[in-house]
């Protein structure tokens, strides 16, 4: 067979120059919010209670850190997915973010300025040459407040490739027995008690020990219901909930005819909005339907890296609670949760020191794997704990 190529070289024309955003239609409200940690599985009380949130430090409901990617169309991929590769898919390579102390909360606008960043192209087991592209996001409120920023990898690469490659071993979901899934139940509650015992205490750096593990958090069986869930949690996938891009063109990136559609289109949503939806037609689809996951090198459903980061992050900040806060964090992305599997994370406390600006931080690991102990994604953060007064 031949080696196929990969023609990377019209996204030099995109570099560094903002492009152009997408804005939400409405300001957030809280059953965004609730939406959101539901999706991800996420039982932080502080996000979805109002009565418990009342009696919190902000004195009322907020979004999770994590809740900042659906403040985008794209998943924070676009500055990462801008330049045409002919005949190309992508997946999510990575996130890495930096959080400089604002919360969201429902009444906000969330602003998001895009820029290209940089890409490398190197040969890969999976699909040949393939392009690791990268881009920023700067993520603001009403009042200019920098909330976030986000520096998105993307993998772009042959989808002919892709599909020649797929692993058909991996075509059937794995089988739970009920004694399994009830013993999947106890574990996943064990972390959910984790978050109900700190309640609103205080997470203090002094008691924090390097080398201690952290909590074991369990999520899935994963099943595309699950994973429509996930896509119905982002705004912009809600039918007019977004101002659109009108310089989003997915046959002019290079998606192959099958998986480009109208994901997106503001004119074609106006017309016909199911031609938009990509949970229906358009790249997006091959997470949910085995068939066009398969077409691009899946062997079934799989799951949103944006919402594996979101996983990330809420593992990372529910062991923070509430009164400690990621301030950066870097993902590497694997391999995606399949149908059928689950997710298990563990982390371990690397080191605790205090920074430049005085902050008292620890830094984290996190590693992501399957129930057969392959590696979804690995992780490292850096979190600000509060300091136990003298």
């Amino acid at each position: 067979m031949t080696s196929p190529t990969l023609d990377c070289s019209d996204i030099d024309n995109y570099l560094g120059k903002p492009i152009q955003p997408a804005r939400m239609v409405e300001p957030i409200n809280n059953g965004d919010i609730r939406r959101w940690v539901q999706a991800m599985h996420y039982p932080n009380r502080l996000h979805y209670d109002a009565g418990y949130a009342a009696q919190s430090r902000w004195g009322d409901m907020v979004a999770p850190q994590s809740f900042a990617v659906t403040m985008d169309c794209a998943h924070g991929s676009a500055p990462s997915c801008i330049g045409r590769v002919p005949n190309s898919h992508m997946l999510f390579g990575g996130d890495e973010w930096w959080f400089y102390g604002p919360r969201m909360v429902a009444g906000d606008r969330i602003l998001n300025e895009r820029i290209p960043f940089d890409y490398i192209v190197k040969d890969t087991k999976f699909a040949g040459p393939t392009c690791f592209q990268r881009g920023d996001n700067f993520y603001y409120n009403q009042q200019g407040d920098l909330i976030a920023k986000q520096r998105s990898t993307s993998i772009r690469y042959s989808q002919e490739a892709g599909k020649d490659n797929v692993p058909t071993e991996g075509f059937d979901d794995p089988v739970w027995t009920d004694d399994q899934l009830e013993e999947l139940e106890e574990r996943k509650m064990q972390w959910v008690q984790m978050l109900h015992d700190l309640g609103h205490d205080r997470r203090w750096w002094d008691d924090a020990t390097v080398g201690a593990a952290l909590p074991e958090r369990v999520v899935g069986p994963h099943s595309i219901v699950s994973f429509a869930t996930e896509w119905r949690s982002y705004i912009f996938t809600q039918w007019g909930g977004t101002h659109r891009r009108t310089d989003l063109d997915m046959e002019a990136l290079g998606f192959v005819k099958e998986m480009a559609g109208h994901e997106n289109d503001p004119v074609m949503e106006a017309i016909n909005p199911e031609f938009t939806d990509g949970a229906y037609v358009g790249p997006s689809r091959g997470h949910l339907f085995p068939r066009w996951a398969r077409f691009i090198g899946m062997p079934r459903g799989y799951g949103y890296g944006a919402s594996m980061g979101a996983w990330i992050t809420d593992y990372f900040a529910g062991w923070a609670g509430e009164w400690g806060m990621i301030r950066h964090s870097a993902c590497n992305y694997r391999s995606p949760a399949l149908t059928g599997d689950i997710t298990i994370t563990t982390g371990t406390i690397l080191d605790k020191f205090v920074d430049e600006d005085g902050r008292h931080m620890v830094q984290v690991d996190c590693r992501m794997a399957n129930q057969a102990g392959a590696v979804l994604a690995t992780a490292k953060a850096e979190i600000e704990l509060p300091k136990r007064p003298a």
